[in-house]
C-alpha cells in the first residue's frame, strides 16, 4: 500500500472522526460547582453508545461514563451521561468539581473499528474565598444570633425588673412608716383626760365693769 494511500485512509480517518460527532471546543466550570456539556452526532450513531472519557491522546483516554443504548441517564461517581436520540445528542454533567479535574476530554461513540470522538478541553477555575475561609471569627447564623440576642435582651431586662421591684418595695416601706407615725402622733396617751377648763366666776367679779375685759379661766391641774 502506498504511503499515498495510508495518507488518504488516516485522513479520512480524522475527517469522519471530525464531522460525524462535534462538541465545544472548551467548557469552564467553577469549582465545587458543576458543568454540563453537549456534543451532536449523526442520525445513523442514534442507537449506538456514547461515552465521556479523559485523557490527552486519543487512543489510551479513560472512558469515565457510557450509556446503555437507550435515553435512559448513567451516573458514575460525580458524573452523568444522557443520549437524546431524538434530537441526536448526548450531555455529559460533570458535578462537584474540583481543581484536578481540568484535562482533556472526549465525547465518543463506540463503534467498530475506531471509535468516532471529539475533543473538549476542561478548565476549572477557583472558588471565590468566602468571609466564612478568610475570617478568624465564627460564622454565625441566624438562629445563634436569635439566641445571643434573647440572652443579651435577658440580660438587660432583669436587672432593671430587680430595681423597679426594689424601688417599688422601698416606697412601700416608706409609706407604712408614715402611716405609723402619724398614728402614734395622733394617739392619747393612755390614762390621761382632756384638759377641761371653766370661767373664775370669783375672779371675774373683781375685775371693773368698765370697758371690755376677758373672761378668767380656771384650769385644773
Amino acid at each position: 500500500m502506498s504511503l499515498l494511500t495510508l495518507f488518504s485512509l488516516f485522513w479520512l480517518s480524522g475527517y469522519s472522526i471530525a464531522t460525524e460527532i462535534t462538541g465545544p471546543t472548551t467548557v469552564n466550570g467553577l469549582e465545587r460547582g458543576s458543568l454540563t456539556l453537549r456534543c451532536a452526532y449523526g442520525s445513523q450513531w442514534e442507537t449506538y453508545l456514547k461515552w465521556w472519557c479523559r485523557g490527552a491522546v486519543w487512543s489510551s483516554c479513560q472512558i469515565l461514563v457510557k450509556t446503555t443504548g437507550s435515553e435512559q441517564e448513567v451516573k458514575r461517581d460525580r458524573l452523568s451521561i444522557r443520549d437524546d436520540q431524538k434530537n441526536h445528542t448526548f450531555t455529559v454533567t460533570m458535578k462537584d468539581l474540583r481543581r484536578d479535574d481540568a484535562d482533556t476530554y472526549w465525547c465518543g461513540i463506540e463503534r467498530t473499528g475506531t471509535d468516532l470522538g471529539v475533543k473538549v478541553q476542561v478548565t476549572i477555575d477557583p472558588a471565590l474565598v468566602t468571609l466564612q475561609e478568610t475570617s478568624s471569627f465564627p460564622t454565625l447564623n441566624s438562629h445563634h444570633l436569635d439566641n445571643r440576642y434573647k440572652v443579651l435582651k435577658l440580660s438587660v431586662l432583669l436587672p432593671l425588673v430587680f430595681s423597679i421591684l426594689l424601688l417599688l418595695l422601698v416606697a412601700a416601706l416608706l409609706l407604712v412608716w408614715r402611716m405609723m407615725k402619724r398614728q402614734k402622733k395622733g394617739t392619747a396617751v393612755p390614762g390621761e383626760r382632756p384638759l377641761l377648763c371653766k370661767p373664775d366666776l370669783a375672779a371675774d367679779q373683781s375685775l371693773p365693769q368698765k370697758g371690755h375685759h376677758k373672761a378668767l379661766l380656771l384650769c385644773p391641774g
